[in-house]
């Protein structure tokens, strides 16, 4: 098969995604940053966070709306880390605050650092019973968004997930989940998947017309220390990688055709720090083509990240937003530059394929931060004047790159 050539070309982008995005969290205001430091210090009560966080939510839309962006979010202001909201929220999903650290996959680079600091446990989630949605995970979050945008822009208030995967893969297959109430991960995330899809149609039924999927597990399949630790632990990366690609697929099938999901492969973004690196090259063919969603949002802000040339696999039918403008410090790249690493971008993905020109190739692109500011609440060593100073930027460049850019 011809690399990228499934299904019909992308359209003009008049909907989500826009040709200026952003991943969605946001540094928090300095009121909120305030109220939660009291909190971890145990000055507060969780409930006195709401109000703060109420003002916080306006404060991040109006800074969305000054500088141009049309995906509004909530900055994911009320989270304290990007996965929160899911899990906690699920029947059959129990919270351990301390569960034996050798029971976390060593492999991987974020589990390492944990078992190098001599930690003897770590707080984590495990399912011991069938996983049911029985109340909603971010309703409440979008109707807050709602009530205060115009009726026009309900349509792109987007809502970030973390990915079914999430817990999965610090535990693995034999760690994860009781498996005398699940057999195989099939049954697992097939019931995971169940959950999300009723989550997607109330967000829907609502007005919701754009879901991020916030996924870090992709990028550890591009990382030759973790590929080989998991090789050495008798774990087949490719089956792995079959079986999050998958999971992934349950959540978003039957979806209504004007829900548009896009799902951001992350490489780790913990208060500026990454966990791992390498390019998209080894699982671009596989990953690329079977995810079912809309939009890829992919890293491409350092050496770390590798070439442009996996997006030749990019399908016709599906959006990449490139993150160029890194969110992990405050240096601000040059205009020139990301024009002109827009302009390498569109070659690769158009390189050596009759099917698709440079031109089809740079209509099927958009430009971003590579990953949110504050994937938790203490946010990247970045102040919210150098936030918007970079937000605003990658406006700047989608207007000089793409006409439909308004």
């Amino acid at each position: 098969m011809t690399p990228g050539m499934t299904n019909s070309p992308a359209k003009v982008l008049l909907n989500p995604p826009f040709r200026a995005e952003h991943v969605g969290s946001l540094i928090r205001p300095k009121p909120l940053f305030d109220k939660r430091c009291e909190l971890e210090e145990g000055k507060c009560e969780v409930d006195d966070l709401k109000e703060v966080e109420n003002d916080a939510v306006k404060h991040v839309v109006e800074l969305q709306r000054s500088l141009g962006i049309r995906s509004i979010t909530d900055g994911e202001v009320k989270k304290a880390s990007f996965f929160d909201g899911v899990f906690e929220k699920l029947d059959g999903m129990i919270f351990m605050p301390a569960r034996p650290i050798n029971e976390f996959k060593r492999y991987l680079p974020h589990i390492a650092m944990l078992y190098a600091a001599g930690k003897p446990s770590e707080a984590t989630f495990y399912c011991n019973g069938k996983i049911r949605r029985t109340k909603p995970f971010y309703v409440e979050e979008f109707k807050a968004l709602k009530s205060v945008v115009s009726a026009e822009e309900v349509k792109n208030i987007k809502i970030n997930m973390c990915p079914p995967s999430w817990w999965h893969h610090r535990h693995g297959s034999d760690l994860a989940y009781d498996q005398t109430v699940y057999k195989s991960d099939d049954e697992f995330f097939d019931d995971l998947g169940a959950a999300y899809r009723a989550e997607f149609q109330e967000l829907y039924e609502l007005g919701c017309r754009n879901i991020q999927l916030d996924d870090p597990t992709f990028a550890f399949f591009c990382y030759e220390p973790t590929v080989s630790g998991m090789r050495e632990s008798g774990v087949d990366p490719e089956k792995l990688l079959d079986t999050y690609i998958r999971s992934i697929n349950v959540c978003t099938q039957g979806r209504p055709s004007d829900l548009h999901v896009g799902l951001h492969m992350c490489r780790g973004n913990y208060k500026g720090l990454y966990f791992c690196e390498g390019g998209y090259d080894r699982i671009a063919e596989k990953v690329f083509v079977g995810l079912d969603v809309d939009t890829l949002y992919l890293e491409f802000d350092d050496e770390r990240s590798g070439s442009f040339d996996p997006l030749k696999y990019v399908p016709l039918n599906k959006i990449v937003v490139l993150g160029l403008v890194t969110s992990k410090d405050p240096k601000l790249e040059n205009l020139d530059d990301l024009k002109r690493r827009v302009d390498e971008a569109a070659i690769a993905m158009s390189a050596g394929n009759s099917l698709r020109s440079k031109e089809t190739a740079l209509n099927q692109l958009c430009i971003s931060p590579q990953c949110g500011f504050a994937s938790v609440w203490e946010g990247n060593p970045v102040t919210e004047e150098e936030e918007k100073k970079k937000l605003a930027l990658v406006v700047e460049a989608a207007k000089q790159i793409w006409k439909d850019s308004r």
